[in-house]
């Protein structure tokens, strides 16, 4: 039996979270962290560290946000991707604290947790050693018709409240002793909040179909008799999955408790193997590079980009919703902006960025209304927000070094997120360069310029984003460089690390970049078939990047990633990078 110490970290927002820590025999080889079931807490994980002997690795379990001895409302999260944060933030503090590198980190997660894990192996593409998910819960059996549209309506009628588990003990498991303590343990959680249960499905869906995007080696256990889960997307998710060493275990009559079930040597010993040979190999993270030139990303923009036949039920699906659009545009004024200088234009995004509807009348304000609520357009919302947060951030951290600010953004469309950031800045920047290729976006950035009362430190210059030998010419050099919404518009990652190296070359060595990435968006053929970007009219095709990929790029660029952000939906990320010493 290994002994146990409990403790606590400070999680994104504040919040202190419980967790429990066992140390290895000697020198330790990694981690493995121990991620429980959506009712469950770490107390019920414990006896898998002990099961594994893997004396030689360190064991960490939490209790997640709203479980065991962690605070909050028994079951509440703020969201399915908050507690996706709290884990990100655990793996951070891992490092602070314990000195263990996501390389050496092996997550062995179960049900919901196992969910979660996915999630943020997904939008956050740590490069952590391997991923053991038992009975990824990422499609959980409701059992009455139409539940799921039900809660919906619900939320949206009375807005939170809790959905009480309809689970028993004897349909988790066959073993007698673990019946009982389930029964009686009081720390189990008996509901969740139905904004986690409705993001845990809407994460999930979107990690079952984007698996590709997910490189660690990753096993998959599957119980064969599971009453709580649906078996058909843990088999999508793993024959989508892009880890080029992958397993899946299917285990005919287990129920849903894999790790507690009464023939649970059978899945340990698996775990045991795949943790054991995944250490004793090198870590090799697949080179994502040149994913612009073969990759499912890149096959998806290929289909996109390739012409419907006109009379063909979707091409006379696409032909209906540009006709749609185009019908908009004469009432509202952000269709009609959008149609005149591309949906993906600096002034499209300042318009989406003010968030004020206007239009022809109270139809015309109220089809604006509709088009800003767009999920795409809220995520870009969220997007801003975290551009401010992490430009304060950074702004904090040089101040407290004492190093100047010295700010840059090379394509800042009008530069209204910029100019808004440092109004909550803890100190006032020495200079501000935006630059931009559009004539009209540097106009309006002059101006609001002159408006903000700034001119005396922030200038707007033509610039081309691409030119990497001009970049690295800027003078003085910047100490934080800004990219935003522009390589997610171009698929050639020749041109990024153009870009990306002629940013490195300016940047003073420990200097920060901040940067975005769309690795998802749920309306993307829309966008592709629908809409027109700024170059002359042409379709928006946008080719998605993988968190993973964006994170190779800037990181063989020179830059060493700190920490990212990500809205709710999974859309859009925001991340803080240093630049490395020469």
């Amino acid at each position: 039996m290994r002994r146990w110490t409990e403790l606590h970290f400070q999680s994104h927002d504040g919040a202190r979270l419980f967790y429990r820590h066992t140390r290895s025999e000697g020198t330790s080889r990694g981690a493995i962290v121990l991620l429980h079931r959506g009712h469950e807490h770490s107390g019920r994980m414990l006896h898998v560290a002990d099961e594994l002997g893997l004396p030689d690795f360190d064991v960490f379990a939490w209790d997640a946000r709203g479980h065991g001895k962690s605070p909050g409302p028994r079951g509440y999260s703020p969201s399915f991707a908050h507690s996706v944060r709290d884990l990100d933030a655990f793996v951070a503090h891992l490092g602070e604290a314990h000195g263990v590198r996501p390389a050496d980190i092996a997550v062995v997660a179960q049900s919901v947790g196992a969910v979660l894990a996915a999630t943020w192996v997904h939008d956050y593409a740590p490069a952590i050693r391997a991923l053991v998910l038992a009975a990824p819960a990422f499609k959980v059996k409701l059992y009455v018709p139409f539940a799921r549209p039900g809660l919906k309506l619900l939320q949206r009628l009375r807005g939170e409240f809790f959905v009480q588990s309809y689970v028993k003990a004897r349909f988790l498991t066959h073993d007698a002793e673990r019946i009982a303590s389930f029964e009686a343990d009081p720390e189990i959680t008996r509901a969740i909040s139905v904004n986690v249960l409705l993001g845990l499905y809407e994460a999930a869906e979107r990690v079952v179909a984007d698996a590709r995007a997910i490189t660690v080696p990753t096993q998959v256990l599957i119980s064969g008799a599971d009453w709580v889960v649906h078996h058909g997307p843990q088999h999508r998710f793993y024959e989508n999955l892009g880890a080029p060493v992958k397993e899946r275990l299917v285990l005919p009559g287990f129920f849903h408790d894999t790790l507690g079930e009464s023939e649970r040597a059978v899945p340990i010993a698996a775990i045991r193997r795949f943790l054991t040979e995944r250490f004793a190999e090198p870590l090799e993270v697949p080179s994502l590079l040149a994913a612009d030139l073969s990759g499912h990303t890149r096959d998806e923009a290929d289909r996109l980009a390739t012409p419907l036949r006109p009379l063909s039920p979707r091409g006379l699906y696409w032909a209906g919703q540009r006709a749609s659009i185009a019908a908009g545009a004469l009432l509202s004024e952000g269709m009609a902006l959008g149609r005149r200088t591309g949906f993906d234009s600096g002034s499209t995004l300042d318009y989406v960025y003010r968030n004020e509807p206007r239009g022809r009348g109270p139809l015309g304000r109220m089809a604006d209304r509709a088009y800003l609520e767009s999920i795409g357009w809220r995520g870009i919302r969220v997007r801003k927000r975290h551009i401010e947060e992490l430009l304060r951030l950074a702004i904090a951290e040089l101040a407290a070094a004492g190093r100047p600010v010295r700010i840059v953004d090379i394509a800042a469309g009008h530069g209204r997120y910029v100019l808004d950031a440092i109004e909550g800045a803890a100190g006032r920047p020495e200079r501000i360069l935006l630059r931009d290729y559009s004539a009209l976006n540097v106009d309006a950035g002059r101006a609001l310029i002159g408006e903000r009362g700034l001119a005396d430190i922030a200038a707007f210059e033509f610039g081309n984003a691409f030119d990497g030998e001009d970049l690295a010419g800027l003078l003085p050099r910047p100490t934080l460089a800004l990219v935003s919404g522009l390589y997610e518009l171009f698929p050639d990652n020749r041109m990024i690390r153009a870009s990306l190296g002629g940013l490195a070359r300016a940047t003073e060595p420990g200097g920060y970049l901040i940067y975005t990435n769309q690795p998802w968006h749920p309306q993307i053929e829309l966008i592709a078939r629908a809409l027109t970007s700024h170059r002359d009219g042409a379709a928006w095709v946008m080719r998605r990047r993988t968190q993973g990929e964006m994170d190779q790029l800037v990181a063989a660029a020179g830059f060493d990633k700190l920490t990212q952000r990500i809205d709710p939906w999974g859309i859009f990320t925001v991340s803080l990078a240093r630049r490395r010493a020469d």
